[in-house]
């Protein structure tokens, strides 16, 4: 369906979004969604740094001291 549009189709549907719901309020959707991105971008990096320090504290050394001693 999506196909047959044409550059000129997108530019007609881009203008009567704008007409109907303004400037203002599509500019203001805009902003939400930026928003919403780096909102899901920081929960990301921050599971991730998460998930990596619950493996290094998986990979720490966790041997006896008495027998890190020992040759």
């Amino acid at each position: 369906m999506l196909n047959n549009i044409g550059p000129m189709g997108f530019l007609i549907i881009a203008l009567v979004v704008l007409v109907l719901f303004g400037r203002g309020k599509i500019s203001g959707v805009m902003g939400e969604v930026g928003r919403g991105i780096t909102a899901f971008r920081k929960g990301m990096d921050d599971g991730r740094r998460e998930i990596e320090e619950t493996n290094s504290a998986a990979a720490r050394d966790v041997t006896p001291a008495e027998e890190r001693d020992r040759v």
